[in-house]
């Protein structure tokens, strides 16, 4: 097996095109020809963490958090960063980060702090916009079903369902048979009246490339007319945080103190109680500040993230509670993730989760 083939699972669960801008996500560091001796598993990716691989003869470390964010000037092994690059790049081991990719995932990061909690009624928090295409292109009538048939089963018509971006023909798309123009468009050097027929699909971003494909080589024109445009809905199915509700109402102070106990940290910082039980319960793994106003408008009486600042507290207003579990709390449960999804896709390979606490806060 290739790394390439690794990163295609990966990208099934949460496609690289959905990471934020800031974000340097994807293959960091090695080829994606490799082929793949072991796979190790990891939130982050230290010194450690690469000997850690070098012991357990993996040569491809699967990280959350990139090890590099910024663009590297030197290699002289002045801070941790550089050491990383170059321990890594020595020992021929390829490194991967998955991140905001996976924040943004449904069944992703914030999905498994709700596993954690057992919240029901799961949705997304704050859904991405702008992610959603629509092809518009025409086609012989006698050949557009057929064309539209290809079209869906290279992941036109379908939102939310990422499998190797291919989907069920069943989807949501549309095909328009009664638009019809004459003479066709489209082909070059021939002239003649045969009817065509309208297509319109829509598509998720990140299967773009495999609808384009898809559409010229199952179209009988030289040359192919047609139009993307990008909706503005919001994807349910792609976007920060989440919320969800629990069993049943449970005591604010109970509630603090299962999440203290759940996620295995050393303090959880919180805005003023409100006397009154939590049913409903937003969640945005790392740092979630941003967030704030979202979870107050759908509702949650308490928001679990992390990396709250002092004035931030101040935004709870009395309206819910704000609980800071911790950067590497909430995100720890990340690996285990990574590592139930990649053992269910590739079967009798070497998947090691790693057993380093890169956690770099400490608590007294």
């Amino acid at each position: 097996m290739q790394i390439k083939e690794v990163i295609q699972h990966l990208e099934t669960l949460a496609p690289i095109t959905y990471a934020e801008d800031f974000d340097n996500v994807g293959l960091l560091i090695g080829s994606r020809e490799t082929v793949v001796t072991g796979i190790l598993v990891t939130l982050d990716t230290l010194e450690n963490i690469v000997d850690e691989a070098i012991e357990n003869n993996c040569n491809l470390i699967i990280s959350f958090h990139p090890i590099v964010f910024k663009g590297l000037k030197k290699f002289n092994g002045n801070n941790y960063v550089e050491r990383v690059v170059m321990k890594a790049i020595k020992n021929d081991i390829a490194i991967f980060a998955i991140h905001t990719a996976l924040d943004n995932a449904i069944h992703g990061v914030n999905n498994m702090i709700c596993e954690q909690l057992g919240l029901l009624n799961r949705k997304i928090l704050i859904p991405q916009s702008g992610n959603i295409k629509k092809l518009v292109t025409f086609a012989p009538t006698a050949e557009a079903e057929a064309l539209r048939d290809k079209l869906f089963e290279a992941g036109a018509g379908s939102i939310g369902n990422y499998d190797n971006c291919s989907f069920s023909s069943e989807g949501t798309g549309t095909f328009r048979a009664s638009d019809t123009a004459n003479p066709s468009i489209g082909e070059i050097g021939k002239t003649h009246h045969e009817k065509e027929t309208q297509i319109q699909v829509t598509y998720p971003k990140h299967c773009e490339g495999k609808i384009l494909k898809t559409l010229f080589e199952n179209h009988s024109y030289e040359e192919v007319a047609y139009e993307i445009t990008t909706l503005e809905n919001k994807n349910q199915n792609i976007g920060m945080g989440m919320i969800g509700e629990l069993p049943n109402p449970v005591e604010e102070l109970d509630f603090l103190k299962h999440i203290k106990k759940v996620f295995k940290t050393g303090c959880v910082r919180h805005s003023a109680l409100l006397n009154k039980p939590i049913k409903k319960v937003a969640v945005l793994g790392g740092s979630g500040s941003f967030a704030i106003a979202n979870a107050h408008r759908a509702g949650a009486d308490i928001f679990i993230t992390a990396d709250l600042k002092y004035h931030q507290f101040y935004e709870a207003e009395g309206r819910l509670i704000l609980a800071d579990i911790g950067h590497y709390e909430s995100e720890q449960y990340t690996k285990n993730l990574i590592v139930s999804y990649l053992r269910k896709k590739i079967s009798n390979f070497a998947i090691i989760l790693s057993d380093k606490n890169t956690n770099p806060i400490q608590y007294i």
